[in-house]
């Protein structure tokens, strides 16, 4: 019998996901951006947050603050953009790391490289405190069943989006897989 992802410490299939949005000069002087993303699961269920303005799902995150450590982030991000207190983080479920061309003239590349974390979050919810862009965007926060969640970014990667919505579909082809296969109850 499978473990559940709550009673694992460390993740034994980790992804590793790397986009190219456009073209690129290299990769020798990257200018990186780390974030870090939370993977919260009830049953089939994902917290994930949707953007009423594009129509696609992303999981809650974002960047990480100078001299910030995952786990705070990984609180700031879910209490700001769903309301949700951290109680736990789990294992490193992965990472993706985007390029595109580096508008700093020093660089060859920017690069954002996200983290996804398996996380529990409490029973106490209180008001998001989204960011302006956020409710620009109309940000809401919901429960959505995982294949549901895949097909709705699918969908949406067939007309224009956001960059983001390439790596956060990935990332829920790769969890959707999981479950497939057994190794996500």
């Amino acid at each position: 019998m499978n473990p559940t992802l709550t009673e694992v410490r460390e993740w034994a299939h980790p992804f590793d996901i790397r986009l190219v949005h456009g073209q690129i000069r290299g990769e020798d002087r990257v200018l990186e951006r780390a974030t870090v993303r939370a993977v919260v699961m009830r049953g089939d269920r994902l917290l994930l947050v949707h953007s009423s303005v594009n129509g696609d799902l992303m999981f809650p995150g974002g960047g990480i603050e100078h001299g910030e450590a995952h786990d705070a982030a990984l609180a700031r991000e879910l209490r700001e953009e769903c309301g949700a207190e951290l109680v736990a983080v789990g294992p490193l479920l992965g990472e993706t790391r985007e390029y595109r061309a580096a508008r700093e003239p020093d660089y060859d590349a920017y690069c954002i490289r996200s983290s996804y974390y398996l996380c529990r979050v409490g029973e106490d919810w209180s008001a998001p405190r989204p960011q302006p862009y956020e409710i620009r965007l109309g940000f809401t926060p919901g429960w959505f069943p995982l294949a549901e969640a895949l097909q709705t970014n699918k969908t949406q990667l067939a007309g224009p989006c956001p960059q983001w919505t390439a790596r956060e579909t990935r990332v829920l082809a790769e969890l959707h897989r999981w479950q497939a296969s057994g190794l996500l109850t």
